[in-house]
């Protein structure tokens, strides 16, 4: 009767488990699958430190990454964007007000010390009508804050 081993996964593997667990398997299995295609490594004392170590810097990055999202999305509470539009008489624009419009004001305000990406801004289709907006700034998966966009008659 054999004697399972114990292999980490460098990859999601169905049925068996998903990336950095260690699973237990029969030798034949990590011998003639997992190990030659790349898909695990053995779960020796150094390669479980290395595990935990990596573990460790990429929640310690994921906490940076929300903390400095959270510093810029309170930079972006609060503010508004008015834009002067030409429109018709039912309020429709000549043109619309898109999300590289939305960008390009907000990195020209001066009052944010980071640069807002186009595809940060979560306009689901360009504005065509005069009126208020919500726009959602995605900042992180968690952190969204929302601007006013104002849309207003103009010549």
């Amino acid at each position: 009767m054999s004697k399972n081993v114990r292999v980490i996964l460098r990859q999601d593997v169905p049925a068996l488990g998903k990336e950095g667990e260690v699973v237990a398997v029969k030798p034949g299995y990590a011998r003639n699958y997992l190990l030659p295609k790349s898909l695990a490594f053995e779960a020796t004392a150094a390669n479980m430190r290395q595990l935990e170590e990596e573990r460790r810097r990429a929640e310690a990055r994921a906490k940076r990454d929300y903390l400095e999202a959270r510093r810029r999305a309170s930079q972006l509470e609060g503010v508004s964007l008015t834009f002067n539009a030409r429109a018709g008489e039912e309020g429709k624009l000549f043109g619309s007000i898109t999300s590289a419009d939305i960008t390009d004001r907000l990195n020209g305000l001066g009052t944010l010390d980071f640069e807002v990406d186009r595809r940060q801004v979560e306009l689901e289709e360009p504005i065509k009508a005069l009126g208020v907006y919500s726009v959602p700034v995605r900042l992180h998966a968690d952190v969204k804050p929302e601007i006013k966009v104002w849309v207003i008659k103009g010549e």
